[in-house]
């Protein structure tokens, strides 16, 4: 029997159709952009402590590793160090908006199948690097993959998702990115001790995931939205009836072509997105061995953490999974803080294998709270709150938000662990903080509202956002019979 697919809201439009296995399929293969993008994030923490690939391309960070008398915070401090590192995701920041135009104009498809050509120049000049300039360049590659994946695998996953599922199925990609982190944990624990080669097997295997996505990326449809907006119309109806495996698919295709109606309105998404009328989605949009095992630990947290956030995230609702996990990583937060500060000391002491467990555990409190919230909300929110008129620009908006802050972090959390010690971790308790007050004052509740239905539904009956939202400058959400 098929599946009725409801809004979750009697005021909301009910559009007919059930989980078709194609979509699956299309799911999972496009959230394989996400798993590479969590690869390439994960891998570089542990190659970069490897000596092997030290030596070879940062001699002066392997010779204060091996320091007698190394500083428990400032081993690993060097701009060189953490520029490769970070390169990704200043390039995704770039590529983001690149990505934005070729969205728009090409499709949600032909997007994710140039990301997965970046990803395999990127694989090819990591893992055969000479000098550090050639596996710098394959990070920037990789970074030009995560930008476009980031771009458009989430806006694709909430175009052929059905409202009521749309969270889950736009998770996914939050999924791929948590089991992407994990194996990449798993592959730099085991080929640590592989010498000389082994962080070039690590940075390697990335090219399975890539290849996978670049054959899958030939298979996946576009999705219905895309070819309306692009004036196809007569496929992206064949197309939705496709994916939702029904043939009345008329009320859910009147939305779609309104909605691209009023889309082709707007000539300049860039000006109308920095108009008042966009600021409520926008703000929205704007998170040895031992080492090793641990952030083999925490992997498995963060996939099976997502795996929560799948089944509550359409259940709960997204504010409620958002302020309970500031509660929880407030607390993990603070209380590391606490230990460290108290028993790690920047040379000599150590903590106990009490109190280093007990560590482990409150990241892992930590990791967990972001896992079902921050972290894949983080692209389900934006994906889901733009109107068609500025959703592709406004998305490239907020990757390219998540992917500066990235690398403002990534460029330079090294060198504020090396100043700060066991302060950083207040640091980031206050903006938890923040995070927790913005949520609870200026985050609307998303749950079950059609995509095209937001601005009506949602920022004009929310207490702050409306005194942005003139009556005239949005359309009139199709009414549904």
């Amino acid at each position: 029997m098929p599946a009725v697919v409801v809004s979750g809201s009697g005021e909301n439009p009910e559009f007919e159709g059930r989980i078709t296995v194609y979509v699956t399929v299309c799911v999972i293969i496009a959230a394989f952009g996400g798993l590479m993008f969590g690869y390439d994030v994960g891998i570089s923490g542990g190659v970069t402590s490897m000596d092997d690939f030290l030596k070879k391309f940062f001699p002066v960070v392997y010779k204060k590793k091996q320091h007698a008398h190394e500083n428990n915070y400032c081993k690993y401090d060097n701009q060189s160090l953490q520029l490769f590192t970070s390169s990704l995701y200043i390039a995704a920041l770039i590529a983001s908006f690149v990505a934005s135009k070729v969205c728009s104009k090409a499709g949600r498809k032909p997007t994710v199948q140039i990301a997965s050509i970046f990803f395999l120049i990127g694989v090819v000049l990591t893992a055969g690097g000479l000098n550090i300039e050639m596996i710098i360049f394959g990070r920037i590659f990789l970074g030009f993959g995560v930008g476009f994946a980031n771009q458009a695998v989430p806006l694709f996953l909430s175009e052929i998702a059905p409202t009521n599922i749309r969270g889950a199925l736009n998770i996914s990609f939050q999924l791929f990115i948590t089991i992407g982190i994990l194996l990449s944990n798993l592959v730099n624990y085991f080929t640590a001790n592989i010498h000389p080669h082994g962080w070039r097997i690590s940075l390697g295997i990335a090219g399975i995931p890539a290849s996978m996505l670049c054959v899958g990326s030939i298979l996946i449809c576009e999705t219905p939205t895309s070819l309306i907006e692009r004036h196809k119309v007569e496929k992206g109806r064949k197309v939705l009836r496709k994916i939702r495996g029904v043939e009345n698919v008329d009320d859910e295709f009147d939305s779609i072509v309104h909605a691209c109606e009023m889309a082709r309105q707007v000539k300049d998404p860039f000006r109308k997105l920095m108009k008042p009328v966009s600021r409520p989605p926008l703000t929205v949009g704007f998170g040895n061995d031992a080492a090793l095992l641990s952030s083999v630990i925490t992997g498995l947290v963060n996939v099976f953490s997502t795996i929560i956030s799948i089944y509550l995230v359409d259940k709960a609702g997204r504010r409620i999974l958002l302020l309970e996990a500031c509660v929880q990583m407030l607390i993990s937060q603070v209380i590391i803080g606490i230990i460290l500060f108290k028993g790690l000391k920047a040379t000599g002491a150590n903590l106990s294998k009490g109190e280093a467990i007990f560590v482990v555990v409150l990241v892992c409190t930590f990791v967990m709270g972001f896992a079902w919230s921050w972290g894949p909300l983080g692209w389900l929110i934006p994906s889901e709150t733009f109107p068609l008129e500025t959703r592709s620009v406004g998305f490239a908006f907020a990757v390219s938000t998540n992917m500066l802050f990235t690398f403002v972090i990534a460029q330079a959390f090294l060198s504020m662990l090396c100043k700060m010690q066991a302060g950083i971790f207040f640091f980031f308790a206050a903006w938890i903080i923040i995070m927790g007050v913005f949520t609870w004052f200026l985050l609307p509740e998303t749950k079950g509202v059609p995509v095209d239905s937001m601005v009506d539904k949602v920022w004009k009956q929310h207490w702050f956002w409306r005194c942005f939202v003139a009556e005239d400058e949005f359309r009139t959400d199709v009414k549904v019979v």
